[in-house]
């Protein structure tokens, strides 16, 4: 896997609209947040772009006199280390007392428990299908 780089709370709600739709103008990048989180103030989320802009995570073309930004790297991709740095941090990398915790913690619907049986399945069974 390629580097990632680590982003905060925030920048993955700035991340997210771009995700969902890109290219985008700032304006539109803050007009999307604020529809969420009437809070968000256009002086910060220019901040983040600029942040993420410094740390790969955007780029950006300049049409006319506005920056369309774009994602440099794939949500899966930011999904997939932010989830390791987790599971190190907070169980040691070890993937059965995570499963265990959430498990014990959080009411599972019958939905969710038949997927985590399918996904042991196929990852038991080899097939690989799950680490897709």
């Amino acid at each position: 896997m390629k580097s990632v780089p680590r982003i905060s709370e925030t920048e993955w709600e700035v991340m997210k609209v771009l995700w969902a739709k890109a290219p985008l103008a700032a304006g539109e990048i803050i007009d999307a947040l604020v529809a969420v989180d009437r809070t968000w103030h256009p002086k910060t989320a220019k901040t983040l772009l600029n942040r993420l802009v410094k740390k790969k995570a955007l780029g950006f073309k300049t049409e006319g006199r506005a920056y369309l930004y774009r994602p440099l790297i794939k949500e899966s991709e930011c999904v997939a280390a932010a989830s390791e740095s987790f599971l190190d941090r907070v169980f040691g990398g070890s993937l059965a007392p995570m499963l265990a915790h959430f498990a014990q913690h959080r009411k599972l619907s019958a939905d969710e428990v038949r997927e985590l049986r399918r996904l042991l399945k196929e990852e038991s069974a080899g097939t690989g299908k799950a680490k897709e």
